[in-house]
């Protein structure tokens, strides 16, 4: 398990040693450590896809295939699949367009939602020039609906920001930074969130967004079993809670 301090970055390219949870001849299961891309961005920095091919490459397969299915925020770790043929590929982006990829995230959010358990929609708009999303009412185009469900597990009262919640998220819909904007929308922003929780916002130093994607399950592109993964996040402020 990759660690680091939440008030700096948790990796050096250096000591980037994955994590693979599951591997066979059609996906590898993987831990995505926070800060690393999921994909190659105009950082250049290295990303999931380079870093599995690598991998791949140290296991003697001289053209290795890497397909990326889900996405994660670079900011967000937690639980990957990748595929390794085309096909199964196209097989696990059929079932993630029919809604048969399952996948659930934690986050500590600031202060404690009204409701134990919430079925959140709504309209998102991406602003591609500040690279963010918002809220925006019926109408608006280019906009697209986003819907999650969340239930609060604990809360807590942290001597430095007060009440924090853990909540669990069902995650329905795939949509540009859709948890954080739905969840600072709806008034508990997620704890380290720089783009949209005003208390991180305004912070002087930099702080490792408390969102993770903590479970996922499939239909197995080759043999049709169903598969579940779960991974936990064990540094601050997940691990001031007791699930």
């Amino acid at each position: 398990m990759i660690q680091g301090s939440p008030w700096l970055p948790c990796f050096e390219e250096k000591d980037m040693d994955l994590n693979i949870i599951y591997e066979d001849k059609s996906v590898i299961v993987v831990q995505k450590p926070q800060q690393v891309p999921s994909q190659a961005d105009k950082t250049g920095d290295k990303d999931m896809i380079t870093l599995l091919t690598e991998y791949l490459v140290t296991k003697q397969i001289k053209k290795p295939y890497v397909g990326i299915i889900q996405r994660l925020d670079r900011p967000v770790g937690g639980i990957m699949v990748f595929t390794k043929t085309k096909r199964d590929t196209s097989i696990l982006s059929k079932q993630l367009e029919d809604k048969k990829i399952k996948k659930h995230y934690l986050a500590v959010v600031c202060g404690v939602p009204t409701q134990k358990h919430e079925k959140l929609v709504n309209l998102l708009w991406k602003n591609e020039r500040l690279n963010m999303s918002k809220v925006v009412c019926k109408g608006t185009n280019n906009a697209k609906e986003a819907i999650l469900e969340y239930d609060v597990l604990e809360t807590i009262n942290d001597e430095e920001f007060g009440e924090l919640s853990l909540i669990r998220i069902d995650l329905q819909t795939g949509r540009h930074h859709q948890i954080r904007v739905q969840l600072s929308h709806a008034g508990f922003p997620v704890w380290g969130d720089t783009k949209y929780n005003q208390i991180f916002l305004k912070g002087k130093t930099w702080s490792q967004i408390a969102l993770w994607a903590e479970d996922l399950s499939f239909d197995h592109p080759f043999t049709g079993e169903r598969c579940h993964y779960k991974l936990k996040p064990k540094e601050y402020p997940f691990s001031s809670f007791e699930f």
